[in-house]
């Protein structure tokens, strides 16, 4: 993610203050739509698309990162189609439900809301997302949690590999940790990361920290951050207000 974030394009140099309350206003736009306008959400993809265009990143590289998530998504209108079996429409021989239905729109809105969220964190970096939210006046306590959380949970997960290397060599004819030693290995984790955390905290104290960190070197926002934000807000509420699939539909009937 940092690595995506240091490339240089056209979305990396806008403010970051435009690009978080674009992907704020986007997701509250794509949420805002009723559980069966399947046809209005579909141009909703138009935003994220754009902006992966201009910042160089492939989509592929969003779903190939978020791979893990994408099927809690899926899980969590799963049951529509089930509970919900009203005919709406039929194509052919396949008749769709009102559940159905739902359960797409449902599906889209969770992939939209995370293209929008991975293009900000890829193109923004933790540093500028947390400039931004103090811009915001959120307090500090929160956006210094967010960025040590962000920064320090690659530690966790070191701390995590090692006890289960640990574990492995000592059980060499098991796959994984055994369920009766989970109880254990969490309780040794957050011991090991209480330690870590005390440690870290006792250095940063000896640095000088005062509860606030320097997240970035601040920027005015330039007239291209202005046209820029106006222009994709005044596209994410065109698509949401305007039927744009229906007038699509229209003009090749």
């Amino acid at each position: 993610m940092d690595e995506l974030s240091r490339l240089d394009s056209f979305y990396h140099r806008l403010h970051p203050l435009v690009k978080l309350l674009l992907t704020i206003a986007y997701i509250a736009v794509v949420l805002s739509f009723p559980v069966r306008s399947l046809a209005g959400l579909f141009p909703m993809l138009l935003f994220p698309l754009i902006g992966y265009a201009l910042s160089g990143i492939p989509v592929r590289t969003c779903f190939y990162r978020l791979r893990y998530i994408l099927p809690l998504v899926a899980f969590v209108g799963i049951w529509n189609p089930i509970l919900n079996r009203t005919p709406v429409m039929t194509l052919g021989a396949l008749t769709i439900s009102a559940g159905m239905i739902s359960f797409i729109t449902l599906l889209l809105k969770g992939i939209y809301a995370l293209m929008a969220s991975f293009l900000l964190i890829a193109t923004t970096g933790i540093e500028n997302i947390c400039y931004a939210l103090r811009c915001l006046h959120i307090p500090k306590l929160l956006v210094t949690t967010l960025l040590i959380t962000y920064r320090y949970i690659s530690l966790l997960l070191s701390e995590a590999g090692t006890m289960a290397s640990s574990y492995a060599l000592r059980a060499p004819n098991q796959k994984g940790v055994h369920y009766k030693a989970w109880g254990s290995f969490l309780g040794s984790l957050l011991l090991r990361s209480m330690d870590r955390a005390t440690a870290l905290y006792q250095s940063m104290q000896m640095r000088g920290f005062s509860g606030d960190f320097y997240y970035t070197k601040g920027t005015r926002m330039q007239t291209p951050d202005v046209l820029f934000f106006v222009l994709g807000l005044g596209l994410i509420l065109l698509v949401r207000f305007v039927p744009i699939a229906t007038l699509i539909g229209q003009l090749f009937v």
